[in-house]
């Protein structure tokens, strides 16, 4: 059994210890928010907080977040989580879904660490995020309003 804090609740698996977390928070403890895009830690999608940390919970075994906190696109509740959930929207991001709970939860620790980023910490922080639908520029607007200085595009 492996026991870790989940959005705030402390949960159990009972999977093998080497079974990636995407798939327990998938298959056993029923969040779809979480995506799985490509299983090699390469695009995002799967992006969770890792005690605040982004981390791709599709190469993470699930013994490694024993007794950590895990954070979810279901769970992202923050203030900037919050104002980013509202930027999305605003600045229509939203397109195939792919890669928008990976995207926001990326964002979100961008914010609680860098209130205020510039263009470029932007950029640098969500590079390796992909988006297929190359809504990159829409996501940098969204950002730069949830942070409160951008007016956005829409």
């Amino acid at each position: 059994m492996t026991e870790f804090m989940l959005n705030g609740t402390p949960v159990s698996s009972a999977s093998p210890d080497d079974t990636p977390l995407l798939w327990v928070l998938r298959d056993e403890l029923d969040l779809k928010g979480t995506k799985f895009g490509c299983g090699i830690a390469q695009c995002g999608a799967c992006t969770v907080h890792l005690d605040g940390t982004p981390t791709r919970a599709c190469v993470l075994p699930v013994s490694a977040v024993a007794g950590r906190q895990v954070t979810t696109i279901e769970g992202l509740a923050s203030d900037a989580g919050e104002a980013l959930k509202a930027a999305w929207v605003s600045e229509q991001v939203p397109q195939c879904g792919y890669c928008q709970s990976g995207q926001l939860m990326t964002a979100a620790a961008l914010l609680e660490a860098n209130p205020s980023p510039s263009d470029d910490e932007i950029v640098n922080a969500m590079n390796g995020n992909l988006c297929r639908c190359m809504a990159y520029g829409r996501i940098k607007a969204a950002v730069k309003v949830a942070a409160g200085r951008g007016e956005g595009q829409a």
